[in-house]
């Protein structure tokens, strides 16, 4: 998420890093050197977010965060604060403060810290997001402690045959945004589908030549505990492409397919 390399330098010069909304925080991660500077007192959020608890129902929030951690310079006054609340969610930024410029600090190793906040009302269903980057939910958590949402985000689409499902499966892949997707075929456990990315100039449709041009690709899947994970690419006609890395993928979903063209 963030780099643990170079903590070090990090914090011994002033560097070209992130702004973190309207605080004025840095993102602590490596960076070039700009100007020497004088050492001085500046706020920074944390390497990342590992874990988050309530209590005092719903209202009390710890949140866990990595930061530098040898060296009263390196982490000082780490705190929590509520940027902003929704009917969805709760944004927390969390950040503390660093000797930066300092010739003898040390801040090559870390720790964990807990910055607490408390909230205007009790999260509930609510999602909090912290930094921004990290996502948590109480729905299904061991509370006190609060479940950290996944990549597919904290209510993830069931792993099955529906178009909520295929669209998670697309966007597991690398590809284009604003890819479209084709016919679906699934039994539950396996997956198959063409998806259309759009190829050549930015231009409407026939105005130029190339403006219409697309790349097409098959994709299959395999379901998991997950969600559907790609198992394989191409665009050959019929399971060769499959059979070749999952000989157990069903002939009757991919048997009769086309192969595929590139449009122009």
């Amino acid at each position: 998420m963030h780099s643990r390399s170079s903590l070090a330098a990090v914090l011994l010069s002033a560097v070209a890093v992130l702004l973190l909304g309207a605080c004025g925080t840095q993102r602590v991660g490596a960076g070039a050197p700009t100007t020497t500077e004088a050492p001085h007192w500046q706020r920074f959020a944390p390497f990342r977010v590992t874990a988050a608890r309530l209590s005092d129902s719903g209202r009390a929030l710890s949140v866990d965060a990595e930061v530098p951690g040898k060296g009263k310079t390196c982490a000082r006054d780490l705190k929590a604060v509520v940027t902003s609340t929704s009917e969805r969610t709760v944004w927390v930024q969390v950040t503390f403060s660093a000797l930066t410029g300092d010739p003898h600090a040390d801040c090559s190793k870390t720790a964990t810290g807990t910055a607490k906040v408390r909230l205007p009302s009790a999260l509930g269903h609510r999602e909090l997001s912290v930094d921004n980057d990290t996502t948590f939910t109480a729905d299904d958590a061991g509370l006190p402690d609060l479940r950290l949402c996944g990549d597919r985000g904290c209510h993830p689409a069931p792993t099955g045959c529906t178009p909520a499902s295929y669209d998670q499966a697309v966007a597991a892949l690398d590809v284009p945004n604003h890819t479209s997707r084709g016919e679906e075929r699934c039994d539950g456990k396996w997956l198959v589908f063409d998806v259309s990315s759009r190829m050549g100039p930015a231009c409407a449709d026939g105005e130029a030549p190339g403006c219409g041009a697309s790349l097409g690709d098959r994709w299959f899947f395999r379901a998991e505990k997950s969600g559907w994970v790609p198992l394989a690419r191409g665009t050959k006609a019929g399971c060769a492409d499959v059979h070749r890395i999952e000989p157990a993928f069903p002939a009757a979903l991919c048997a009769d397919l086309p192969a595929l063209r590139r449009s122009n």
